[in-house]
């Protein structure tokens, strides 16, 4: 049977998971605390190991998948419902362990899209007029994921000025097969306006590896000014993002 968790190492954890956004204490197994959430999916276990490092285990994949700039992966004996643990150094890097894992579980595949619904379920769409407020719901709903999911930061140049910062789509909104491709996280970029507009473009794409690549048409001055003269990357992309980026380099690209 496992030792129960020192007071002090208690208490901490039970912040860190409500100051995160895990503001449902749903019990313990062992010496692991289990927390859910009243904003996002998922479910969250938290312990201590060796006397001093945090571990939280989670039983979204999308989540557990997405977490790797974070911690290290665990191997150790995890609970029967996680799919995926990491373990930090200590409670500031726990705190921003979940106040990830909180942000990627409000954004990841149908999150968005189970939002868009619950807000949209009373709206009327009968009228061209009525279709344009719901659309106008989904792109908010889809901005303020792409805001959460990227930190509010661009994904290419790391500007962090929210009014200047646009949701691009990779495959776009009239070209989806449904609403929850349209509002599915990884099918866009938090982009910088003028970033945005050569993506729509298709003056530039990127890589499954996250390297930009610029269209021809752009010659050196256009690049200097974009701030593309030199070798660009994304960092931070997620397997989700490989579909979508395919179509925009085969759709949407202009190369030559």
């Amino acid at each position: 049977m496992s030792a129960p968790l020192p007071l002090i190492a208690r208490t901490r954890l039970e912040k860190a998971a409500h100051d995160n956004g895990f503001d449902r204490p749903a019990g313990e197994d062992g010496a692991w605390l289990i927390f859910d959430s009243s904003h996002a999916p998922g479910r969250l276990w938290l312990t201590v190991w060796a006397g001093a490092h945090p571990v939280a285990a989670f039983s979204h994949p999308g989540v557990a998948r997405a977490l790797t700039d974070h911690g290290v992966a665990v191997t150790h004996p995890v609970p029967a419902e996680a799919v995926g643990a990491r373990s930090v150094t200590g409670y500031d890097q726990l705190h921003a362990l979940l106040r990830r894992a909180a942000l990627l579980a409000r954004t990841l595949p149908d999150a968005l899209w189970e939002r868009y619904e619950a807000q949209t379920a009373a709206l009327p769409k009968t009228t061209e007029a009525e279709r344009l407020v719901v659309q106008r719901v989904g792109q908010d709903v889809f901005r303020q994921g792409l805001l959460d999911l990227w930190g509010g930061r661009c994904a290419l140049s790391g500007l962090a000025v929210p009014a200047l910062l646009r949701a691009s789509h990779a495959k776009p909104w009239k070209d989806c097969a449904n609403d929850q491709e349209r509002l599915d996280a990884h099918n866009g970029l938090l982009l910088a306006a003028h970033l945005d507009a050569a993506f729509d473009a298709g003056l530039i794409t990127v890589e499954d590896d996250g390297r930009v690549v610029v269209s021809a048409k752009l010659d050196g001055e256009a690049r200097g000014i974009l701030g593309l003269a030199g070798p660009a990357r994304v960092r931070g992309l997620a397997a989700g993002h490989r579909v979508y980026l395919a179509w925009h380099r085969e759709r949407v690209f202009e190369g030559g």
